[in-house]
């Protein structure tokens, strides 16, 4: 019977997480078909949905395998760089097209470089396995710094350090350009192409957590010795969790990366890390409506307090310090969750009547 439950509570809970997606995808939609939104705010709102899909990914690491990884934000440069690669050479193919296949084969190779990565970094726990992230975050960022990439009818080029050593005739491209990044890019994400890949790893992320393997992964951090008397290898739920997190992030980078002109690898450095972190933590680890109402917030924040000119970034971290004394305040959290039960019961009283 307490199965049941969890399983219709865990249900609930994904779809307020669906409805909480539509409800920003629908009043930013109208924001902007009626002119009521400003062209700043405008041009957030795809980076907005790729950093919730951010979070959601990361917290799948951090809140349910419960390790703690500082280089998401090499995932996500290597989803990007791919994505704009990808694009480039399909040149002659429709926007949807591209975009789709960008997608994928951008979170592939993430895929591949969080499997590669894990095979030594999963070995570790706790403050190591942090260190050793953030270093290998670092590489990636500095090999996309020393990487050359260019497209003539030959087909694409590589060189590292030298782009003379890419050897492509006059009529050639170049797409990455070492430290000055991916130049020349097709603006083709869209918000609604953000926001259907958002729900899309919701809903794999969700049916994960809920899953037998979901529940091996959590036995796992809760306990890993149990576990392993139970026949669980902790080493394969870890990986798998690490893996499909890296992925999901490389997807947010094909969106995030398409949405620019121009893109440079310093973007994905140890700060995007940090503050993707911050969005789990301040929505609740192992929370992924947190994570989705942080992300919202907190990208858009600093847009809303631009009228505080030079102090807007202090006044930004004000609001980070309070809202994280209020959400570890025990009492106030009680009286919260009081008060949700009272509206609860209210509302299931007025459907029986």
């Amino acid at each position: 019977m307490s199965t049941v439950k969890k399983a219709s509570v865990a249900s609930k809970k994904s779809f307020i997480n669906y409805g909480i997606v539509i409800v920003f995808y629908l009043v930013f939609q109208i924001l902007v078909s009626t002119g009521n939104i400003t062209s700043a705010l405008k041009g957030q709102l795809i980076p907005i949905a790729c950093y919730m899909i951010m979070a959601v990914s990361l917290n799948l690491v951090v809140g349910i395998s419960g390790e703690l990884s500082l280089g998401h934000a090499g995932f996500m440069s290597v989803g990007a760089f791919t994505a704009v690669i990808v694009s480039s050479a399909m040149g002659d193919k429709t926007d949807i097209a591209r975009l789709i296949a960008s997608i994928i084969i951008g979170a592939l190779f993430a895929g591949i470089a969080g499997f590669l990565i894990g095979i030594p970094v999963l070995r570790l726990n706790g403050d190591y396995l942090a260190i050793v992230t953030l270093a290998f975050g670092e590489i990636i960022k500095n090999i996309l710094n020393c990487l050359y990439v260019g497209i003539d009818e030959k087909g694409i080029h590589i060189a590292f350090n030298n782009p003379d050593a890419m050897g492509m005739s006059a009529t050639g491209k170049t797409i990455i350009n070492g430290p000055m990044g991916a130049v020349g890019i097709s603006k083709i994400s869209t918000f609604t192409s953000a926001v259907v890949l958002l729900i899309l790893v919701l809903i794999v992320i969700q049916n994960l957590v809920n899953s037998r393997t979901g529940r091996a992964i959590m036995a796992i951090r809760d306990n890993r010795i149990a576990a392993e008397s139970m026949g669980i290898s902790p080493m394969k739920y870890k990986m798998l969790a690490f893996t499909l997190s890296a992925s999901m992030a490389g997807a947010a980078g094909a969106v995030y990366a398409l949405n620019y002109s121009s893109l440079v690898p310093k973007k994905f450095d140890f700060n995007t890390s940090i503050l993707v972190l911050v969005f789990v933590v301040l929505g609740g680890i192992g929370s992924m409506t947190g994570s989705l109402i942080a992300a919202g917030i907190l990208v858009v924040l600093p847009e809303l307090l631009r009228k505080f000119s030079d102090y807007r970034m202090l006044v930004y971290a004000i609001v980070l310090i309070l809202v994280m004394l209020v959400t570890n305040n025990e009492k106030l959290k009680g009286k919260i969750d009081m008060f949700a039960k009272k509206m609860r019961m209210k509302i299931s009283k007025g459907g029986k009547k």
